[in-house]
């Protein structure tokens, strides 16, 4: 009798890792999401991923052969670093492709970041399939966007297209190398809106923040400016682009009552052609639906087609935007028809 393959995506986040177990064709066999302990540096977080994936591995798919894996990052993933990965400490030191080959011995490892991950997700199956060009905006623990153009995303000479967080945020900033300025993504990211509300003796999450805001006022404002900068640059990245579409995903898009109306209002009123702006199909759990996917393509030698028009797509488990521990139970549909 012949072994049965499987593949693993992983989604390495800043605080939180998502993994999933699937067959070839992309039925999900099992998933999890575990905190990514970050607070604990790159070795405790990257060997609890690790670890964590294999133990779903071991516990769902027992006697199978592990064809190939598909890993999304925060930051740009090279074999013997991380770059631009501020989220979590020394996490740009990783040898992160050699460890994963050392991890999983003789599998074809697949890496790309995370929001090109959400990216490619979403044009194939998503909010931005159809959309030429299209572009995807991440809104999580960092800040980046991904440009889709004639359905794939575009990754730029280094790998670093889209990188918004890097983008000057006032005039006096054109000429100073990163350590003499305040980046975009210090402003307007989770991290940063967390870092922003927290004083002595209180320590509030980026959902608690926006959560507040209609009783606090100075958590309000707050937010107003969060809000404002980041469609200042939405709009810029809206004219240089031209896109039909932008979708929106990541933690912070759960706020999306609080959000939207200010970036499409912005969009709208200043942009010559206003895309479309609506909320990522898969607006958590799009990176790891593009990392399972960068397996499959990896272990069948194909790339999975885009759905037809007004397929209705469901998420990982069925609920929009959640990814949960998951029981051993295959599902009946593939990848090609979604989760």
């Amino acid at each position: 009798m012949l072994t049965p393959l499987v593949v693993l995506g992983i989604d390495f986040g800043g605080t939180k890792i998502a993994a999933a177990v699937c067959d070839l064709a992309g039925n999900k066999i099992a998933s999890v999401v575990v905190d990514s302990l970050g607070e604990r540096g790159a070795r405790v977080s990257f060997d609890h991923g690790v670890q964590t994936a294999k133990a779903l591995l071991a516990e769902s798919a027992a006697g199978a052969t592990l064809a190939a894996v598909g890993v999304a990052t925060f930051g740009i993933p090279f074999d013997d670093r991380v770059e631009l990965a501020p989220a979590i400490s020394d996490w740009g030191a990783l040898e992160l492709g050699r460890e994963l080959r050392a991890a999983f011995p003789a599998t074809t490892i697949e890496l790309t970041t995370d929001a090109k991950a959400a990216a490619q997700a979403e044009a194939r199956w998503g909010s931005l399939a159809g959309a030429d060009p299209g572009v995807y905006l991440n809104l999580g623990t960092g800040l980046a966007a991904a440009i889709v153009v004639g359905g794939r995303v575009l990754a730029g000479r280094d790998g670093a297209a889209g990188e918004i967080g890097y983008n000057l945020r006032e005039v006096a900033d054109v000429g100073l190398p990163d350590g003499q300025r305040i980046m975009l993504e210090d402003m307007v990211s989770g991290m940063a809106l967390q870092r922003r509300a927290s004083r002595a003796g209180r320590h509030l999450t980026a959902a608690e923040v926006f959560d507040r805001t209609d009783d606090e006022a100075e958590l309000h404002d707050l937010i107003t400016a969060f809000v404002d900068e980041l469609a200042f640059h939405l709009v810029n990245l809206a004219i240089l682009i031209n896109p039909a579409r932008i979708a929106v995903g990541g933690g912070m898009s759960r706020s999306w009552d609080r959000i939207q109306p200010r970036l499409a209002a912005a969009l709208q009123a200043t942009v010559p052609y206003p895309p479309e702006l609506v909320l990522a199909h898969f607006p958590h759990d799009a990176p790891l639906l593009g990392a399972v996917a960068l397996a499959v393509d990896a272990a069948t030698g194909i790339q999975l087609p885009q759905p037809a028009p007004g397929l209705d797509i469901p998420h990982l488990d069925g609920r929009p935007g959640s990814v949960t521990d998951a029981d051993s139970t295959p599902t009946t549909t593939s990848i090609g028809n979604l989760w």
